[in-house]
């Protein structure tokens, strides 16, 4: 039972993030809305708890990413391996900072992950897409992220809870 129940607790940010993402695919009339809810969360697991959001978690949430908005298969798993990689490195010195810095830090992975997606975009379709929707992306991931991060925040509290009580 405590095997299942460690289970569940390093499954939950991966979960939360993949049942986050096809609530955003919901026809709602918002575009977009599916990196914009991809991005928060990885960055944010992969700064605050890396352990429960392993490569092949990403790896498998691009991939979901990629399926629900029709963008060509790898885009999002090559942007969402790359934030990543770079949350990792910088873990040391965002997890330690306030709100407004990681939220400053994420604004910058954010405007770094809309230009190459913007730039992959032109490179396989071989032609200039539009750039509004890419800044429309930039603004609707910056803006969501302090309202994820509250809810991730709470979450990370809970399996932290869970995790002495063990």
């Amino acid at each position: 039972m405590r095997r299942l129940d460690a289970l569940a607790r390093a499954a939950m940010p991966t979960v939360i993030a993949a049942v986050l993402m096809m609530l955003a695919a919901a026809p709602v009339g918002v575009p977009s809305g599916v990196p914009a809810v991809a991005l928060p969360c990885v960055f944010f697991w992969s700064v605050f708890r890396p352990a429960a959001m392993p490569p092949p978690a990403v790896f498998g949430l691009g991939l979901l990413q990629d399926l629900l908005t029709f963008a060509p298969l790898g885009v999002g798993v090559f942007i969402l391996l790359l934030v990543h990689g770079l949350a990792l490195s910088w873990r040391r010195h965002l997890a330690r900072q306030s709100f407004l810095v990681v939220w400053l830090a994420f604004s910058g992975f954010a405007a770094m992950a809309a230009g190459l997606g913007f730039a992959l975009q032109a490179l396989l379709g071989w032609v200039l897409p539009p750039i509004a929707p890419a800044l429309h992306l930039l603004g609707l991931t910056m803006g969501i992220y302090p309202l994820l991060s509250f809810l991730l925040t709470r979450t990370h509290g809970a399996i932290r809870a869970a995790e002495e009580v063990a």
